[in-house]
């Protein structure tokens, strides 16, 4: 995850839930999203 750039971090949280991926994958990309202080470029949906 770390290898990721932030908009691709974006790109694939928002994709593995269109796609309904695993909770537990969701749940992963959301921590990194946190860790790296981006939760402000996620939708409010």
């Amino acid at each position: 995850m770390r290898k990721l750039s932030d908009e691709l971090l974006i790109e694939s949280y928002y994709k593995a839930t269109e796609l309904k991926l695993s909770h537990d994958f969701i749940e992963l990309i959301e921590s990194e999203i946190k860790r790296r202080s981006l939760a402000h470029m996620l939708r409010n949906s």
